[in-house]
């Protein structure tokens, strides 16, 4: 692989610096935004822009800026395993959707994150702080909760050590208390969020696991906060994870790891 002028950097490890620079936050982005994100000189960002551009992994917008391409996202639908299970989710996701009219999203784990996969959302439903392709914390967020709460000992610690963002007020950031609460997330398979990530939005979630019982991803509905008991939206909620389990491969008699 042909080496850059930087040591230890090759084109294409570049390429995948202005690439991973678009957020769902910052999806259409300048020359200059560019060269500050990536810390690369403008000359070179301009031309890996360049070059992405002629085959269609990003696109220049009438105002200059750039956006993803078409056949980038092409591409990534073809991730392996998040295509089958939004599929499989789908009709499961609606029904919640159209009989609560609040935010259903679908979430996966990566690395000490949460991202959603999939969301449906009513116009007037509470405001949120992701869009599809967005990052949840897993400490305050439900999906996020249900996700750490079944990825082992050695992720909990990690995210533990790496310090608890304090989102609002009532954002958990004691390690204890959140061992306590994945610790009931593992025993119930499910995750409970009163106004920890965003003031006003509260969060139920349940876990989806596999054939071999492995928790792949987490499901939840976000509601105005008060505007709805979590008690009476949690069996909903779980039976649409349940649901999505069994088309998944799973069964009751397949007990479920915990990581």
């Amino acid at each position: 692989m042909p080496r850059t002028g930087e040591p230890g950097r090759s084109v294409s490890s570049r390429l995948l610096d202005v690439l991973f620079a678009f957020r769902p936050e910052r999806s259409a982005l300048t020359l200059a935004d560019l060269t500050r994100a990536t810390g690369m000189p403008h000359a070179t960002v301009r031309r890996l822009v360049l070059e992405l551009t002629a085959v269609g992994a990003l696109e220049r917008r009438d105002d200059g800026r750039f956006t993803v391409g078409l056949r980038l996202w092409q591409l990534g639908t073809l991730a392996p395993m998040t295509e089958p299970l939004r599929g499989l989710a789908q009709p499961f996701m609606e029904d919640l959707y159209t009989a609560l009219h609040q935010h259903v999203q679908l979430a996966v784990l990566e690395g000490h994150q949460a991202v959603i996969i999939e969301r449906l959302s009513a116009p007037e439903a509470v405001e949120l702080v992701s869009q599809v392709g967005g990052r949840l914390p897993l400490h305050c967020s439900g999906v996020g909760k249900v996700l750490l709460g079944h990825g082992g000992t050695e992720l909990l610690e990690r995210v533990l050590a790496g310090g608890l963002r304090r989102y609002t007020a009532r954002t958990p950031t004691d390690p204890d208390a959140v061992r306590a609460e994945t610790a009931e997330c593992r025993r119930t398979g499910t995750a409970t969020v009163r106004g920890e990530l965003s003031v006003g939005a509260d969060s139920v979630a349940t876990r989806i696991v596999d054939a071999h019982g492995t928790v792949v991803a987490a499901l939840a509905v976000v509601v105005r906060a008060e505007s709805v008991r979590p008690a009476a939206v949690l069996p909903s909620v779980v039976a649409s994870g349940l649901g999505i389990s069994r088309a998944l491969g799973w069964h009751p008699g397949v007990p479920v790891r915990t990581g």
